[in-house]
């Protein structure tokens, strides 16, 4: 977990050097549907998410 919080820190310090700011609601929905993805893959509801991909 330590290892994700410094990608995050340093992914942040990029988009702040960069000024890339619009990467920003693009990363969000990616980690977003990678964790809608991982959370369901076990449940009753994954073939439902499954049929909107």
């Amino acid at each position: 977990m330590e290892g994700f919080i410094e990608l995050i820190k340093d992914l942040w310090g990029f988009l702040n050097e960069r000024k890339k700011y619009w990467l920003a609601p693009l990363i969000i929905t990616l980690v977003l549907l990678g964790a809608l993805i991982i959370f369901t893959q076990g449940s009753a509801i994954a073939p439902f998410i499954y049929t909107l991909f």
